[in-house]
């Protein structure tokens, strides 16, 4: 029986605008206990950030993080999938494209994000990977 991103994604992800300062989102991200936010303007995607991207192409660059805005540092070339597409071509996509996170729109508008997490969750939650991506961060 075939799955579907929708069973397994986020649901109405957490999401900033173009002019959102690095630090901003980076507050948001530890506040919300997050690896990624989603950029979107009028309610389009525009890219996604991961707390690794405002770590190399901003705080390593040594910009200003109060100054510099997401679009500095996010990834706009994305990979997408949909709500309803089979959970295999998202897997294959993450594969395909080496990324760990694939935002989930319906038409240009963000509805969810899937993660390697989640995937791993539920296909392998014996493995190490998902024992990883279930425990709860050490602050």
């Amino acid at each position: 029986m075939a799955q579907y991103v929708r069973d397994l994604m986020t649901a109405a992800p957490m999401s900033v605008g173009p002019c959102t300062s690095v630090a901003q989102a980076a507050r948001l991200m530890r506040d919300h206990d997050l690896g990624a936010v989603l950029v979107t303007d009028d309610g389009r995607l525009r890219g996604l950030v991961t707390d690794r991207d405002l770590v190399v192409r901003s705080v390593a660059d040594g910009v200003d993080p109060e100054e510099t805005t997401v679009v500095r540092a996010c990834s706009e070339e994305l990979v997408t999938v949909g709500p309803d597409d089979e959970l295999d071509l998202a897997v294959r996509l993450m594969r395909e494209h080496a990324v760990r996170r694939v935002p989930v729109v319906d038409g240009e508008h963000p509805v969810g994000v899937l993660s390697l997490g989640d995937v791993t969750l539920e296909r392998d939650p014996d493995s190490p990977l998902a024992d990883i991506a279930a425990a709860r961060p050490h602050t």
